[in-house]
C-alpha cells in the first residue's frame, strides 16, 4: 500500500512509530504535513495539493494525526481525500465531533453511555446557579477544546470558580463545567480502540500535587484490564462517534465508571511504553483489512 501519514513532523513519537512498521510490513508511507496542504476546487475534478504538487490519487489511505490547533483545516484536507475515495483511519466529521468535548459529550449522552454531570453555558449572570446545578465546588472547568490536560482547571471554592468561569466568558472562550469526581483519586483509564477491538488499556495516575493524570502532565502510567463494562462503553464510544482509532478515557466513580472524552489522534508513547503492545502495528493492520476489504 501508499500510505499518507498526516503530521506535523516525523519527530513526533506516534508519528514515527507507525511510520516505522508500516515500513516493517512493507508498505511506503510518506509524511505529509497537512498544514501545507491546499484543496482546489472548480474546473474538474477537486484536487489536492501538497505544497505544487497533486497528492490526490497518491494514496491507497491516509492516517490522520491531526493537531487541535489546525483541527478543521485538517479536516477539511482529510474530506477531500476521502471524497476522492480514499480510505481515512478517521472520518473528517468524526474528528471535528471528538475535538470538541461538548460535541462528544452530547452525542454520547444521547447514547446512554455514563458522563460525569456537566454543564456548557455562555450566560455570565448565572455562574452561581450554574455551580450549584453540579452539587457546588468543586468543580472541574475545561475548555472545549483543549488537549493533553491543557485548559483543564479544578476550581475547590465558589469564589475561584466564579472568577475563572467569568474570565472564560468574558474572553469569548469556549468552557464546559463538570462535577467533580473526588473518588476516581486524580485516577483514569485509557483504552486505545483499533477497528472494533481494544488493543490495549492503562491506568494513569496522577503526580503528586496534581489533579490531572495526563502523561504530558507527569502522570504515572501502569497497563490494566478495564471491566466488561469500560470494555462495551470505549467500544460503544468509538463506534458512535465513527472513530477507526480512538484513545478513550474512562474514570471510576461510586455510580460506577464514567467517560470523560475521546480522542481522536491518542499519543502513542505512554500506553506503548505501560503495556507492551505494539499499538502502531496494529493500527497498520487496521488500514491492511480496510484496503483490502476495499479493493475486493
Amino acid at each position: 500500500m501508499d500510505i499518507g501519514l498526516l503530521s506535523v513532523s516525523m519527530n513526533v513519537y506516534s508519528t514515527k512509530r507507525i511510520a516505522e512498521e508500516a515500513e516493517n510490513l512493507g508498505h511506503y508511507i510518506e509524511l505529509i504535513d497537512h498544514t501545507k496542504c491546499s484543496v482546489k476546487l472548480g474546473a474538474g475534478k477537486p484536487k489536492v495539493y501538497y505544497f505544487n504538487e497533486n497528492i490526490t490519487d497518491a494514496f491507497d489511505a491516509i492516517i490522520p494525526r491531526i493537531g487541535s490547533k489546525v483541527t478543521r483545516h485538517g479536516a477539511a484536507i482529510v474530506k477531500q481525500f476521502e471524497m476522492n475515495g480514499v480510505f481515512s483511519t478517521a472520518r473528517s466529521l468524526s474528528i471535528i465531533r471528538a475535538r470538541n468535548k461538548v460535541r462528544t459529550l452530547q452525542i454520547l449522552s444521547r447514547k446512554h453511555i455514563p458522563i460525569p454531570e456537566t454543564l456548557f453555558s455562555i450566560n455570565p449572570d448565572d455562574i452561581s446557579e450554574q455551580i450549584e446545578l453540579l452539587g457546588g465546588p468543586p468543580v472541574i472547568i475545561k475548555l472545549q477544546e483543549g488537549t493533553q490536560g491543557l485548559g483543564v482547571i479544578l476550581a475547590e471554592t465558589k469564589k475561584s470558580a466564579k472568577s475563572i468561569i467569568d474570565t472564560f466568558y468574558k474572553m469569548d472562550t469556549s468552557i464546559l463545567i463538570q462535577k467533580f469526581i473526588e473518588e476516581s483519586n486524580g485516577e483514569d483509564i485509557r483504552i486505545f480502540v483499533v477497528g472494533s477491538k481494544v488493543v490495549a488499556s492503562m491506568k494513569r495516575i496522577s503526580d503528586v500535587g496534581e489533579f490531572r493524570s495526563n502523561v504530558h502532565r507527569g502522570g504515572l502510567t501502569e497497563p490494566i484490564t478495564p471491566t466488561a463494562k469500560e470494555l462495551h462503553m470505549a467500544l460503544k464510544a468509538t463506534k458512535y462517534l465513527g472513530l477507526g482509532v480512538a484513545g478513550v478515557d474512562i474514570i471510576r466513580s461510586k455510580k460506577g465508571p464514567l467517560l470523560i472524552e475521546v480522542n481522536a489522534s491518542p499519543g502513542l508513547q505512554g500506553i506503548e511504553a505501560a503495556t507492551g503492545v505494539n499499538i502502531a502495528k496494529e493500527i497498520i493492520l487496521f488500514v491492511e483489512r480496510n484496503v483490502s476489504r476495499k479493493g475486493k
